[in-house]
């Protein structure tokens, strides 16, 4: 595979342009035109943030890019999948609350928002991953996949197990149903929390396997019938079915990029990340901690990969802002993980793990060119 072209503008702007048309300009000049929209369902795949985190992109950014998808015919929709924690985005309707709460609705970004895979997170379609190491079947977010053109529009970040989330994190994670993120983080089986359980037997219904068991009014799982599919952790209406978190960062990782590969095989694609706010923690965190960088700029590419390697090449090129996690990691430190910054903050992960197989599967390239768009 050659080298993949990635269009890059900062966040500069004078009288008469401002950020909003700056990315417009951008995503045109990288090419978004050269997809046929016309008629075309295309899901723009962000993530809305979670109640008390303020670091999410704001909807004007996805008001931005709906509004250019409508321009070329297309029919724009806000997408994004439940989440396997607990938390404010746990079911389709909690989750339309903090969009809203987020300031993410028709009326500010100019399209509709569906949550990709249904009220309880299990609405899932299930895609076969061709050359896939670790799944072979990804469990993705059915209204992510009915979609005829996929756009990535993402919030660069650093991630406590993935080192950053970017374009594959927002995909591969993102676009998972509650089962298909806890394949991704687990290697093992559910359990369930005796203390949360009320023994309502709705695990058991939805089970084909007839794992759910029950003593005294409270299930338990027989992980020698249980197949790991999940389905059990998403209709719990008290939270008591947990995933193990027994995966490694690395794997973790390899599964994110086949997710990916699940995701944009077959079709049009196109991913666009954004470089500013670039807080330590995910977007999923009910608060965001101070910038470890100045803020970049705005990317855009046709590969992901790629696009996930140019925005960490442009973070480790920055200074450290002062009184950030990153600041507190020390110089000493910093040089000791050669000035990259994601691994003095998260020394554990790799994030080169997941770019790596990415590029291994055949979803993108790590070498690329870098265009400047003013």
């Amino acid at each position: 595979m050659g080298i993949s072209k990635v269009y890059f503008t900062d966040m500069r702007t004078k009288n008469g342009d401002n950020l909003l048309q700056k990315l417009q300009r951008l995503i045109k000049t990288a090419g978004i035109g050269n997809i046929d929209f016309e008629n075309k369902y295309v899901a723009v795949k962000m993530h809305f943030g979670e109640p008390g985190n303020l670091a999410f992109l704001r909807p004007n950014y996805a008001k931005a890019v709906a509004d250019v998808v409508k321009e070329l015919g297309g029919k724009p929709f806000l997408t994004d999948c439940n989440t396997l924690y607990v938390g404010g985005r746990k079911n389709a309707l909690d989750h339309l609350d903090s969009a809203n709460l987020n300031g993410f609705n028709p009326m500010t970004t100019g399209c509709q928002v569906l949550i990709a895979d249904g009220l309880k997170g299990t609405d899932e379609a299930l895609v076969p991953v061709e050359g896939g190491s670790y799944v072979k079947e990804a469990k993705i977010g059915r209204a992510v996949m009915d979609a005829d053109v996929f756009i990535s529009l993402n919030h660069f970040k650093g991630h406590e197990a993935a080192g950053f989330g970017g374009a594959l994190k927002n995909i591969g994670m993102g676009c998972g149903s509650r089962a298909g993120k806890m394949e991704m983080h687990s290697a093992g089986k559910p359990h369930i929390d005796q203390d949360l359980c009320i023994g309502c037997k709705a695990c058991a219904k939805i089970c084909a396997h007839d794992a759910p068991q029950y003593k005294k009014k409270k299930a338990s799982i027989d992980h020698n019938k249980c197949v790991g599919c999940g389905r059990c952790i998403g209709v719990c209406p008290k939270d008591a079915v947990l995933p193990a978190s027994d995966e490694s960062n690395d794997i973790m990782n390899r599964k994110i990029a086949e997710y990916t590969k699940a995701v944009i095989d077959g079709r049009p694609s196109f991913h666009i990340s954004l470089v500013i706010d670039v807080s330590p923690y995910c977007d999923c965190h009910a608060e965001n901690d101070a910038a470890i960088v100045p803020n970049v700029g705005m990317f855009a590419s046709f590969d992901p990969v790629a696009l996930d390697v140019a925005c960490a090449d442009a973070v480790n090129a920055q200074p450290v802002m002062s009184n950030s996690k990153l600041d507190d990691c020390g110089e000493e430190e910093r040089a000791c993980h050669h000035h990259d910054h994601f691994t003095s903050i998260f020394p554990d992960t790799n994030w080169r793990s997941a770019v790596e197989h990415g590029a291994k599967i055949g979803i993108g390239n790590m070498e690329y060119e870098l265009i400047t768009v003013k």
